[in-house]
C-alpha cells in the first residue's frame, strides 16, 4: 500500500528529523507484523509504501502508525509539543510491477513538491484510481 498524511494545520517537521521519524515508523511497522518498503516526504506530510499485515485493519494499522510515531515525535523537543497528524489517510493498492516506480516517486517528495501542492497531489491519486475521496482534506496547503 501507498499511504499518505498530512500534519495538522500549524505542525510541521523538521527536516532533519525526517530520517529517524521513518526508522521509528519501520520499527511500528514492523512490530505490527508489516514490512516499511519506503517512507519519504516534506516538513507537512510523509509517504510510506508497506505491506498490510492480514491480521489488522488498514484503519486500525494507521492509527497505531500515526498515534505511536506522533507520540515519538513529542519527545523530540518543544517544538512538536502541539505536533499531531491529520484526521485521515490516503491509502493506494499498488501492483508489485509498480513498487519501483513508487519507490522512486516517494523518495523525490522535495523535488515534487516545488511544482505540485498536497492537495493536488491527493487529487491527482484519486483521479489515476478512479475514486473519489472519502472526507475533505485537512491541512493541504503544500
Amino acid at each position: 500500500m501507498h499511504i499518505t498524511f498530512h500534519v495538522k494545520e500549524d505542525c510541521a517537521i523538521n527536516t532533519s528529523d525526517l530520517p529517524h521519524l521513518y526508522n521509528y515508523i519501520g520499527g511500528i511497522v514492523k512490530n505490527l507484523g508489516g514490512i516499511l518498503i519506503a517512507a519519504g516526504g516534506i516538513s507537512n506530510h510523509i509517504h510510506l509504501l508497506v505491506s498490510v499485515p492480514k491480521t489488522i485493519s488498514l484503519s486500525d494499522y494507521l492509527m497505531k502508525i500515526k498515534a505511536n510515531s506522533s507520540r515519538w515525535l513529542k519527545t523530540l523537543g518543544g517544538q512538536y509539543r502541539a505536533f499531531a497528524w491529520q484526521d485521515g489517510y490516503g491509502a493506494f493498492s499498488v501492483s508489485a510491477s509498480k513498487i519501483e516506480a513508487v519507490k522512486a516517486y516517494i523518495a523525490n517528495q522535495a523535488e515534487h513538491h516545488r511544482k505540485k501542492t498536497y492537495a493536488e497531489e491527493v487529487e491527482a491519486f484519486f483521479e489515476a484510481y478512479n475514486t473519489d475521496k472519502v472526507a475533505p482534506l485537512r491541512g493541504s496547503n503544500n
